[in-house]
């Protein structure tokens, strides 16, 4: 596709697990010269592929993936680290006038990379003061505290955790927390499309999928990373499939509990993508099943990137 860098939307391919987002953003990508950035945080992790259903290089089709394999399962990220990577893959790809296509379902990620979105710093000794003054002091008082400087994170919130973070953003930039709440609001020209289709098919579809894995190996991918640190990682270790499977590892529980728990986790996972991404009134959603689905999203792209352009 012809234009310069900034006539070049980012395209966004997002919704549940299992909906077909991988095979969508690569007929995209075909089609409009595209690059895919992974926005699903748990294809960050080296050696995670058949539990997260990771393309392997093959499958990729020759197009490059960015942001996938760059931490190993001992690691943690955040999403205002993944906030910057993302935006340097944006940039890159569209200054070599190709489309930047995101694909993935892990919400707060997608909207760090589509959205303008401010994350405070943190600061340790704040925090630490914050803390003790709760051990000693009690909630109600930092709750008070709270409403005297940033009324509306007060009306918002009202657990430890989440009130001392509000005090520590306050102390820390003199900004009430509030002021950081995002709003819809794209940082570069975006399209938005969603898939979603019949809640049983995709119910089938999870069940099949994670039967799959269990026989591809889930088992000992999971074996393999326990020497690479995956006990040791905070993140990594609760990933779906993973935490089942180093259970059965442990002798607490059969294959076969494992895979049944998993497809649990999992439905319940892509139930709340969907709430998330429903919440979104820019997503363009499109039924996977449907069959002239990539001519479809493809014809949404370019009447999008038509306009934009003019």
């Amino acid at each position: 596709m012809a234009g310069s860098a900034n006539e070049l939307a980012v395209v966004a391919v997002v919704g549940p697990t299992g909906s077909g987002k991988s095979e969508l953003a690569l007929q995209l990508a075909e089609r409009f010269d595209g690059e895919a950035i992974n926005a699903d945080s748990m294809q960050f992790y080296r050696g995670m592929d058949i539990g997260t259903a990771k393309l392997a290089e093959i499958e990729r089709r020759g197009i490059p993936h960015h942001l996938m394999d760059f931490l190993s399962v001992r690691e943690d990220t955040t999403v205002a680290l993944y906030q910057q990577l993302v935006r340097t893959a944006i940039a890159d790809i569209r200054s070599r006038g190709k489309v930047p296509i995101l694909v993935g379902g892990s919400g707060l990620y997608v909207r760090a990379g589509l959205d303008v979105l401010e994350f405070p710093g943190t600061d340790p000794a704040i925090r630490a003061t914050l803390e003790s003054e709760l051990e000693s002091a009690g909630l109600a008082v930092l709750a008070a505290r709270l409403k005297s400087v940033d009324p509306i994170s007060a009306e918002r919130i009202n657990d430890a955790k989440r009130v001392i973070r509000a005090l520590e953003v306050f102390e820390l930039t003199a900004r009430p927390f509030s002021s950081f709440m995002p709003t819809r609001e794209y940082a570069n020209p975006t399209i938005q499309i969603g898939l979603n289709g019949d809640r049983a098919e995709l119910h089938d579809r999870l069940a099949s999928r994670v039967h799959s894995m269990v026989r591809s190996g889930l088992q000992d991918e999971v074996q393999a990373l326990i020497p690479e640190g995956l006990r040791d990682g905070r993140t990594a270790q609760k990933a779906l499939g993973y935490q089942q499977f180093l259970r059965v590892i442990d002798g607490e529980s059969t294959p076969a509990q494992a895979a049944q728990e998993t497809i649990v986790a999992t439905r319940q996972f892509a139930r709340r993508q969907l709430t998330w991404f429903r919440a979104d009134p820019r997503v363009q959603w499109f039924d996977w099943s449907q069959p002239d689905l990539a001519s479809a999203a493809a014809a949404l792209v370019s009447a999008r990137q038509a306009d934009q352009s003019t």
